[in-house]
């Protein structure tokens, strides 16, 4: 009988393997969510500078605000959350209205919220905009 230990140590490394691959697909998972932050947009009114920074027709990420807003028509604003819904990560860059994670590579269109390429597969969470005394504020009761 000494293929029967053989075989047994082969299904004991195989369910150890698995488990392990289990863990580590848990770990980063492609479920998208809100991220892992606890408030992916702003809980307070936040200034971000004045309208004119944001190019009609582009965005402007404000990162340090979690905030990413475009200019569809002049005067005209809309606002996501900067934040990406797979992993909660910031958006680093936005290049020609595409707004870039840097943790696993989503990417969304900044004038929608839309994901354009996953793994996140939820659209960024919009955030209240208004323009008021010649600045941008983003948040509630925007």
């Amino acid at each position: 009988m000494p293929g029967q230990p053989a075989a047994r140590r082969t299904v004991l490394k195989g369910a150890a393997l698995a488990g392990a691959a289990g863990l580590g697909v848990a770990a980063c998972s492609t479920e998208s969510k809100l991220g892992h932050a606890e408030t992916p947009t702003p809980t307070a009114p936040v200034e971000l500078g004045v309208p004119e920074e944001v190019p009609v027709g582009g965005s402007k990420l404000y990162r340090e605000q979690r905030v990413v807003v475009s200019c569809p028509a002049k005067g005209q604003y809309k606002a996501f959350s900067a934040q990406c819904t797979h992993a909660g990560c910031l958006l680093d860059k936005v290049e020609d209205n595409v707004g870039n994670c840097p943790c696993h590579g989503s990417r969304f269109d900044t004038t929608t919220g839309t994901v354009t390429h996953g793994p996140a597969t939820v659209p960024l969470p919009s955030v209240p905009v208004r323009v008021e005394g010649g600045k941008l504020i983003a948040g509630p009761d925007a």
